[in-house]
């Protein structure tokens, strides 16, 4: 046997008796994955597929080329997860020839046999924000840290006052607590009697030590600048993987406004809608944005007419309160402003 196929053969049983990858080292994997994702069944191919969410067989390529693990698209393997991609001139907002990520309906399955739905990765749960109304209330409030530094990052020490004797108990040494900021969700004199308090996520600090009258706590995360000031709530960890939902019938809603007040100029930034659990919203749903404009018949403007409502972008929901939601902007062929429409899915 020569040296060629003495190597082949070690590295086949390498990869067959190979140490499985602990948690901490799939958490690094997946650190930067977002987007829509499906695990591949037994029986699945890329043609069917393709054919399932891009409504063509023939995109199976486009499918193969957005999985570089997948090497031989005629070797797929159950419990494999693959992205879900389409071709945008096939049935998508723009009709531009790049390939990007598809928004997909949950699986319907075969009467009799299990299907694997679709779901959606965000490993950034943990820093997104919402609006609340009334607030929280606070546990405890940031008032110096060490290097009095202006801008604290991670790594550093802060030193922490809590909120009253009950908070006192909950910043214990071991725990951990999410940095927040409270602020206006828009410019109107009464938008947080009106709409609520938008919570701004900032980090996460752990509890180092307990002192008489404060506590000391070093910022583990920093998703944003964090300051003298700032305050914490108990953190909770959320779930990254967003199992798809069917959308409500009959919503209308409008998007508030971003969540860092900014255009929704990009896929994959987040906003609030003035819709929530009230509403029957749901974590995991999907809705349209869409546009409707009117048109003057009349030189003199009084004989007007609108025109059919036209879907440019697409919206899934991470997150609700009672009438407002947080979501992501998964699709966008424009410019996405405060006040942009948003509908139940026509299809």
């Amino acid at each position: 046997m020569n040296s060629t196929v003495l190597f082949s053969v070690f590295l086949l049983l390498s990869l067959l008796f190979s140490v499985p990858s602990t948690a901490a080292d799939k958490i690094d994997v997946v650190e930067s994955e977002t987007g829509f994702y499906y695990t591949i069944q037994k029986g699945d191919t890329l043609w069917d597929l393709s054919k399932h969410f891009n409504d063509s067989p023939w995109l199976w390529p486009e499918l193969w080329e957005g999985n570089d693990q997948i090497t031989n698209p005629h070797w797929i393997f159950p419990g494999e997860r693959i992205r879900l991609y389409k071709k945008s001139g096939s049935q998508a907002i723009t009709q531009t020839d790049v390939v990007q990520p598809v928004a997909v309906a949950p699986v319907k399955p075969v009467k009799g046999e299990k299907t694997a739905a679709p779901f959606f990765m965000y490993t950034s749960m943990d820093r997104v924000g919402f609006i609340r109304n009334p607030p929280v209330s606070p546990s405890g409030t940031i008032f110096e840290v060490e290097g009095r530094k202006t801008l604290i990052s991670e790594g550093d020490t802060v030193y922490i006052h809590p909120a009253d004797r009950a908070a006192e108990g909950i910043l214990i040494p071991g725990s951990r607590h999410t940095v927040f900021r409270y602020m206006k969700p828009t410019e109107e004199r009464d938008s947080t009697e009106t709409i609520g308090t938008q919570h701004y996520i900032l980090g996460i600090v752990e509890v180092t030590k307990k002192e008489p009258d404060m506590v000391l706590a070093k910022v583990l995360k920093s998703f944003r600048p964090i300051r003298v000031d700032d305050l914490l709530m108990p953190f909770s960890q959320r779930n990254s993987k967003i199992d798809l939902k069917p959308s409500v019938p009959g919503i209308d809603g409008q998007i508030i406004i971003s969540e860092d007040h900014t255009d929704l100029t990009g896929d994959y930034m987040l906003a609030f809608i003035d819709k929530g659990r009230t509403d029957n919203i749901q974590v995991g749903q999907q809705y349209s944005i869409y546009s409707k404009k009117k048109i003057v018949l009349e030189k003199n403007g009084i004989n007007a007419k609108n025109l059919p409502p036209v879907d440019f972008g697409t919206l899934l929901v991470l997150h609700t309160e009672q009438t407002t939601s947080t979501v992501i902007i998964t699709s966008a062929a424009k410019a996405i402003v405060p006040g942009e429409r948003f509908r139940t899915p026509i299809n």
